[in-house]
């Protein structure tokens, strides 16, 4: 076999599958390169799914007729500069696009027509390519003063091959849609539109660079909830800084399709990013949801490499722990400020499950005592002072505090007697004051414009898990002796994980020791668990290692295994409060970072406005 050259039109076809996989990556390109040229406006306009028709319409700079030429010529490109020497430095890229492959191949795989006028003044010229057969520039008209329109027709119908991987026509439009998003995301001081089969889908103004307008440009694509519901990121570290905005944690979603990540204004999917967002809302999410975030990273170009995949949709850093640590870092400042805030769609999703009575006839007569009346635990008038909590929250893990099995609870009268004076003011607290609790399970309070509805086990659940990750932190975990230790019988390879881990268990103040074949012996316990059920946490954490114990990083291990000891130190539901004892429990939720939502990511309260409440009646 001998070794020969390849014809040129072979060689762009190549280049063009590289660069071209499908009409979405062909409108990628064009956009970058108009923005590349300065515009601040763009209107796109795809037929077919952008098989049949696509058209890139902008304001730049624009092009003379011999510039023209070498634009569809490859590896031509005005997005590199040589030096004296004639040296070109691939290590600062400070374009979006820079390899000048993008206009021959997609002119070598379909019928690609340019027209352009200069900002510098002169006619307009228009240059053709079909095929890979480039026509001779000519005169033509243009419709603005200056800038380009790029004309797309029958992509790949030179590569007949490549149009049966293609997929259906809604798919394809859906990529387009979904690729001008993310460049309308990085660019919010330039307007977009896009028309698809005719129909405009996006129409979006230019937005004034900055904070602000980023943030209605993504209320715009990604709707006002996430404009309501997200968090201000904006961190610096080593001349690497990182802004954008990340979405509460009960603002998550059951897939990644909300997270957003740019580097130097170039969208990316990479994994160091993903990992990193997914790291930092570790302590606050299921497995099986996702935050939504829009993140913005600004880097010397000397330390990133974005000539590492052909479509650039990834790069490489230099040094990725200092990126991947201020990811985590940013991320996990913004979500403690935020403090017990949760997200505005909790209150939403409650209101859509109330229904309206319509029904007549008499009211059934009702009390206390009666079956409709079960888990009632008491009525207004209840406070206390707002100083107590630091000391009533630990009572809550105390036998004086339980409702021992065969005990009534406490007679709404008799709570009112042993209340402590009236303090009007809690209800001027974020989370008001405590007013009843119903099954035994929520709490609910009362603020001066409306109402909060508590999950006493859940929010129990976030403030010890916080205790214990401040104590872990300090290496000062408080740990209190079993009067007799108690045997967990477990299964071999169970026991042998769980005693494999004594020593990271020791840092949670859990004191293991193994037992013989498939038994650990339990000393120890953090005291903040209390009187807890310690079979059911052996075995909790067994199956913590067993899904997540080899793949996680210790910290990552620590953070699985303390939440499911915070789940079983909680106030359980079911558990009758005292009137003090839920004021305590708001009242510390209101100075705990992250209270807002339980270990897992669901809300551990719901607000109600008084205007939410209105509507629900008819009153407005």
């Amino acid at each position: 076999m001998l070794i020969r050259r390849l014809p040129p039109e072979t060689v762009n076809r190549i280049a063009a599958g590289e660069v071209v996989e499908r009409p979405a990556s062909a409108i990628k390109e064009l956009v970058e390169n108009a923005l590349d040229a300065g515009a601040t406006r763009i209107e796109v306009q795809a037929d077919g799914g952008g098989l049949t028709r696509i058209l890139i319409a902008d304001d730049g700079h624009g092009m003379a007729a011999d510039q023209l030429a070498l634009a569809v010529e490859r590896h031509a490109t005005s997005k590199l500069e040589a030096d004296d020497a004639g040296d070109v430095d691939l290590l600062r890229i400070s374009t979006l696009g820079f390899r000048g492959e993008a206009l021959p191949s997609i002119g070598s795989v379909a019928r690609l027509t340019i027209t352009s006028r200069p900002r510098e003044g002169g006619d307009a010229h228009q240059i053709t390519v079909e095929g890979g057969d480039q026509k001779p520039v000519a005169p033509a008209g243009f419709p603005g003063p200056h800038g380009a329109r790029v004309e797309v027709r029958d992509l790949f119908y030179a590569t007949p091959a490549r149009l049966k991987f293609m997929k259906s026509e809604r798919s394809e439009a859906m990529a387009i849609s979904e690729e001008i998003k993310r460049q309308a995301m990085a660019h919010e001081d330039v307007a977009f539109t896009l028309d698809l089969d005719g129909k405009t889908t996006l129409r979006l103004p230019a937005e004034h660079p900055g904070d602000v307008g980023r943030l209605k440009r993504l209320a715009a694509l990604l709707g006002r909830d996430f404009e309501t519901n997200a968090l201000l990121i904006d961190q610096a570290r080593d001349n690497v800084r990182l802004t954008g905005y990340a979405g509460l944690p009960t603002y998550s979603r059951g897939n990644a399709g909300h997270q957003y990540l740019f580097v130097n204004g170039r969208p990316v999917k990479d994994r160091l990013l993903q990992g990193a967002l997914r790291g930092a809302y570790a302590d606050f999410l299921a497995r099986d949801r996702h935050p939504a975030a829009v993140l913005f990273l600004e880097i010397d170009p000397l330390y990133v490499d974005v000539n590492v995949h052909p479509a650039k949709a990834e790069v490489r850093f230099r040094d990725p722990a200092l990126v991947r640590g201020l990811i985590v870092g940013a991320l996990r400042h913004a979500l403690a400020a935020a403090g017990h805030r949760a997200s505005t769609t909790v209150a939403a999703e409650a209101l859509a499950g109330f229904r309206p009575h319509t029904g007549v006839g008499p009211t059934p007569a009702w009390s206390p005592s009666s079956p409709s009346a079960q888990g009632w635990s008491g009525w207004q008038g209840w406070a206390a002072p707002a100083s107590a909590h630091a000391q009533l929250i630990p009572g809550l893990n105390e036998r004086s505090a339980r409702v021992e099995p065969g005990s009534q609870p406490s007679s709404p009268d008799s709570w009112l007697a042993d209340a402590a004076p009236a303090a009007p003011d809690l209800i001027d607290y974020p989370l008001g004051a405590a007013r009843a609790q119903l099954h035994g399970t929520y709490i609910v309070a009362q603020t001066r414009d409306g109402l909060v509805v508590v999950d006493q086990h859940a929010a129990h659940e976030r403030l010890v898990y916080e205790r214990m990750k401040g104590q872990m932190a300090r290496g000062s975990v408080t740990r209190q002796a079993l009067l007799t230790p108690e045997v967990v019988e477990l299964d071999p390879a169970e026991a042998e994980r769980v005693s494999a881990r004594i020593d990271e268990l020791a840092e949670l103040g859990l004191i293991v020791e193994p037992f013989g074949v498939g038994a650990v012996l339990v000393r120890e316990t953090p005291a903040l668990l209390g009187d807890t059920d310690v079979q059911g946490l052996i075995r909790d954490i067994a199956d913590d290692l067993v899904e997540h114990g080899a793949a996680l990083a210790l910290s990552e291990r620590l953070g699985e295994v303390c939440g499911t000891m915070a789940c079983h130190g909680s106030v359980r539901a079911g558990r009758v409060l005292s009137a003090p004892e839920m004021n305590a429990l708001l009242r510390e939720m209101e100075v705990t970072p992250h209270s807002g939502q339980c270990n897992h990511g669901r809300p551990t309260y719901v607000e109600l406005k008084l205007a939410d409440l209105e509507k629900l009646f008819g009153r407005r």
